[in-house]
Parts: C-alpha cells; sequence; structure tokens
C-alpha cells in the first residue's frame, strides 16, 4: 500500500489546503520524473568526485 503525500504530511501534522496539495503532488511528480531510471544505471559508470580546497577559490 502506499502512502498518499496528503497522508504523510497529515502524518506530521501537516494540513496544506486544496491548492497547496495541488503543488506539491505537482513538485513531487517532477522529482520523481527527475529520478527516472537511476535504480538500473551501472554504479560504476555514476561516481562523482568533490574536493574543497580551503582558500583555493581564486585564481592564481
Amino acid at each position: 500500500m502506499t502512502l498518499s503525500i496528503k497522508d504523510a504530511l497529515a502524518a506530521r501534522g501537516v494540513s496544506p489546503s486544496a491548492e497547496e496539495l495541488t503543488k506539491i503532488e505537482a513538485k513531487w511528480a517532477e522529482i520523481v520524473a527527475l529520478k527516472g531510471d537511476l535504480g538500473n544505471i551501472a554504479i560504476d559508470d555514476a561516481d562523482i568526485s568533490l574536493r574543497n580546497i580551503p582558500g583555493g577559490d581564486h585564481v592564481g
């Protein structure tokens, strides 16, 4: 059984208006569409590296 967005929010004590609920559902549909088919991607093709160098944001 899947929880609806309305049920999930109600469980947390949040009661959005009908207009807000429509917007939330539309945004959730966008997120799900962006996620797409990531479950089937080869993990070796999905690696990313990010490095933070303090003070390294200048060009010199």
